[in-house]
């Protein structure tokens, strides 16, 4: 991946060269207009989310990976009092996030790459990120999020609970999920514990794991 160079303006990154010939928001740049219009009108997700939160200490540390504009996930948990740090590799999706919620943390980041602010969560999310990733980058981000997980901290994402490849509608790239079985194993490798599951009106089948104390 082609380094770049960041402007740092309070807590928003700003690149400051052009989009490298690599995309590392994985296509998602390219589609940024169309994914706002499509998730503006959308609460999916939404219930399963604040259900999840009920977990968390008032005020806690959330980081949101795949963050996109903040709409509706991030929004949900700000409203509810929570603390945001968002990470997306879309630089208009990421300016959006800031335009909405300039008071909460956000880089233009991979998730590969980023260094999560330097700082532990109480709770992260990754709603519809983890499936968009190569299998080796995803299992190396479960092992990522559980080191910046506190003890006791959760951990919500998203992925089919089958063993599958598909064709993203929005971006026409692969998309791939490893099943139930190798996140549950590999949640367990990195120190965290498969506590739950759950799917949205939109079909989207959740993990909730916790890391232990």
């Amino acid at each position: 991946m082609l380094a770049r160079r960041s402007i740092v303006q309070t807590s928003y990154l700003v690149t400051s060269t052009p989009i490298p010939e690599h995309d590392a928001s994985n296509g998602w740049e390219d589609v940024a207009g169309e994914f706002i219009a499509a998730r503006e009108q959308s609460s999916i997700g939404v219930d399963v989310v604040r259900a999840w939160a009920r977990n968390l200490p008032s005020g806690a540390a959330i980081l949101d990976l795949g963050c996109g504009t903040g709409v509706p996930i991030s929004r949900l948990l700000i409203e509810n009092g929570f603390r945001i740090y968002g990470v997306d590799a879309s630089h208009t999706l990421v300016a959006e996030f800031h335009r909405r919620f300039p008071q909460m943390s956000v880089a233009c980041e991979s998730v590969e790459t980023s260094a999560f602010f330097g700082r532990s969560f109480d709770g992260v999310v990754a709603i519809g990120l983890m499936f968009l990733l190569p299998a080796d980058v995803q299992r190396s981000l479960i092992f990522r999020v559980a080191s910046a997980l506190n003890s006791g901290g959760h951990f919500l994402f998203t992925s089919p609970s089958q063993i599958c490849t598909w064709a993203d509608l929005m971006t026409g790239r692969e998309s791939c999920s490893l099943g139930e079985d190798v996140y549950s194993s590999l949640l367990s490798e990195a120190g965290l514990v498969l506590v739950g599951n759950d799917t949205d009106e939109g079909e989207s089948y959740y993990f909730h794991a916790t890391k232990q104390r």
